[in-house]
């Protein structure tokens, strides 16, 4: 509220603002207070709606969210109809080129392999950081077990020119192999496309929370979502707060806003849970587009990747995996009998790395496997879900605008 030039907060817990009368004075703080709770009560009623508790209504306002998304992106697509005439333009002339026989064909079904290959890394990668619903750990249930079954193959056949066909969709030992001549720079560059594609994915998955802050901070309007909300209210409370995930959010903003690049850099190159701040922060500060996007892009699909991905290939080396082996067989009473599956499992890994396609590879299948095919199943069945939930509280989100509207324009009438 502005007086005389002078700012006050509509939060204050007292009603003392001495150019405006006393009842003014608390009607604006009893004001501020409703709004608050209002807020508050409806972000609880969203919360609420959620599969297991209504499922009915929650897939009622999940449809009707889908097809309201739907046509926004039909619309947004048809003000931008120049660009989608040209793209269809292009897959045409890929698609006859495709269809066309001729000398043309190796490089065409070479560029369409990598182009997929490409294409589903970069998904996974989006599907991780992008924010729908809860997020789908993709690295730890795909790039990683990726990344050890090259490893461990590596070791193994002590090469990884691997054939293709069949990898990457099964991975044999070439013949010729040398046992021991593996190193672990041949195995970075064996499985350095993938890690950057998909790298490069959770940039791009970074990019709604800068959008979101930045047109909220062009426009003066109140997004109305949780993370914003939060970050503002970290920001005022920022010379009172006490509590270490608050203060450590603090030290993001604060690096993000006063070191620029290289500050976003640094958060994007290291496991950070508190980047989806640093895309807020940078949103909400206009820092340029190139400058958040740049640094995420190179932190993220290059130096964080390395990183993870060495982590994982040391991990999964050959003497580090026997030692693990044999320092679960040497606990007390259990070692024994937990040992006996793992051992199994990396022997019958061992073989089919040396069954040739067509060669009768055996159909054996261990319970770590199972269990581990069951733990992705979950995993991706709950993020659906999630996703779910999610859509039909931006449902539920809209309604409770449009009732507050249209409640405001009774009221002024």
């Amino acid at each position: 509220v502005s007086s005389n030039g002078k700012n006050y907060s509509l939060g204050s817990s007292s009603c003392n603002i001495p150019e405006l009368p006393e009842w003014s004075q608390c009607a604006l703080v009893s004001t501020d207070s409703a709004v608050s709770e209002r807020r508050q009560k409806d972000r609880e009623e969203r919360l609420a709606l959620v599969l297991w508790r209504r499922p009915i209504v929650t897939l009622h306002y999940f449809l009707l969210e889908t097809f309201i998304t739907l046509k926004k992106w039909t619309l947004k697509l048809w003000q931008r109809r120049g660009t989608v005439f040209l793209i269809l333009v292009l897959c045409s002339l890929f698609s006859l080129a495709y269809s066309t026989e001729g000398a043309h064909q190796k490089y065409v079904q070479y560029l369409e392999k990598r182009f997929l290959w490409c294409a589903y890394w970069v998904g996974l990668g989006i599907l991780s950081s992008v924010g729908l619903g809860t997020g789908l750990h993709t690295f730890l249930l795909y790039l990683g077990p990726h990344i050890a079954s090259v490893t461990l193959a590596a070791y193994e056949c002590g090469s990884t020119d691997f054939p293709e066909p069949p990898y990457p969709d099964q991975i044999i030992c070439p013949d010729g192999g040398v046992e021991g001549s593996i190193s672990l720079w041949s195995i970075v560059s064996k499985v350095r496309l993938e890690a950057c594609m998909w790298g490069a994915g959770t940039a791009i998955g970074e990019l709604p929370p800068y959008f979101m802050a930045r047109a909220a901070r062009l426009s003066g309007a109140d997004p109305d979502d949780e993370d914003y909300e939060e970050f503002e209210e970290m920001l005022e409370q920022a010379q009172t707060a006490q509590d270490f995930v608050t203060r450590a959010k603090l030290g993001v903003q604060n690096m993000v806003q006063k070191v620029g690049f290289f500050g976003i850099l640094a958060c994007a190159s290291i496991p950070n849970p508190l980047f989806d701040l640093a895309g807020i922060t940078c949103g909400h500060f206009l820092v340029p587009f190139w400058t958040f996007f740049g640094a995420t892009l190179i932190g993220k699909a290059i130096v964080k990747m390395h990183i993870q991905k060495l982590f994982v290939i040391i991990t999964f080396s050959k003497h580090i995996v026997e030692q693990m082996v044999s320092l679960i067989g040497s606990l007390p009473r259990v070692g024994p009998s937990i040992q006996k599956p793992f051992s199994e499992y990396l022997e019958a890994q061992r073989s089919k790395l040396h069954h040739h396609t067509g060669a009768g590879t055996p159909a054996t299948e261990n319970w770590l496997a199972w269990v581990f095919e069951k733990v992705v199943l979950v995993m991706v069945c709950y993020f659906i879900f999630s996703i779910i939930n999610s859509m039909a509280q931006s449902y539920a989100k809209r309604r409770q605008q449009s009732r507050q509207q249209r409640y405001t324009e009774e009221k002024t009438k």
